[in-house]
């Protein structure tokens, strides 16, 4: 098995409670947090950037977990350690920066289906910009200088408008961004609990997995963190 596998699969072996928590923390707050979206009526609205960087901090853990520690020699003084974790850390986070600066425009609506959605998004371009075109799912609207296409994913409900192309107007993707964000605050939906059910089923587990680790041996967990925070 690779070393990089192996450090990865180590912290699920019993004694290493702390290095759980640090890799699957993040995660199961991010589910959790997506589970309790998806039990309101209300569909909610936010941008692929958001979207991305929640995305990237839940995944953030299960990738300073494990490779991380490929990069510390074992003759590696502890004065050192910090150091090296907080530059790691801050090159994971530039890297982060760097991919949703280059993501393309996109909105991400939750707890939403298309045929809910269509009739809200249709009335509004009419208002926005009168040569809006539609083409299947595609949508033009070459007065905000805006090309998306609608992207379902049926299981958790939600709907992503992509830009298509790569000349886009960020002002205009703005102005769509906050006038639909208006529009869809009067929209009443339907709670997914099957898609809720799974998500907070899993983030649940995770975390008792992760509280019982920690009741299992508080000191050695107590100690790791002092450890790494050179303390």
């Amino acid at each position: 098995m690779p070393e990089w596998l192996q450090a990865w699969a180590d912290f699920i072996l019993p004694g290493n409670a702390f290095h759980a928590c640090v890799a699957v923390g993040p995660l199961a707050i991010y589910l959790l947090l997506i589970g309790a979206i998806n039990l309101a009526r209300r569909p909610l609205l936010v941008s692929g950037t958001r979207d991305a960087a929640a995305l990237g901090l839940a995944l953030s853990g299960l990738l300073l977990v494990g490779p991380v520690d490929l990069f510390f020699p074992n003759a590696i003084t502890m004065h050192v350690i910090l150091l090296v974790r907080l530059l790691l850390l801050g090159f994971y986070v530039m890297c982060l920066v760097l991919v949703l600066l280059l993501l393309r425009p996109r909105l991400v609506i939750y707890n939403i289906s298309v045929d809910q959605l269509r009739p809200v998004l249709a009335e509004l371009v009419d208002k926005l910009d009168r040569e809006a075109r539609w083409a299947g799912d595609s949508l033009v609207l070459p007065g905000l200088g805006v090309q998306l296409h609608l992207d379902s994913f049926a299981p958790l409900r939600n709907v992503s408008l992509a830009a298509v192309g790569a000349k886009q107007n960020y002002l205009g993707w703005r102005q769509l961004e906050v006038s639909l964000r208006a529009a869809l605050s009067k929209v009443e939906g339907v709670r997914n609990r099957a898609g809720a059910a799974i998500l907070l089923g899993v983030g649940a587990l995770l975390v008792a997995w992760l509280v019982g680790g920690i009741a299992n041996d508080p000191q050695a967990v107590a100690q790791r963190l002092l450890e790494t925070l050179n303390l």
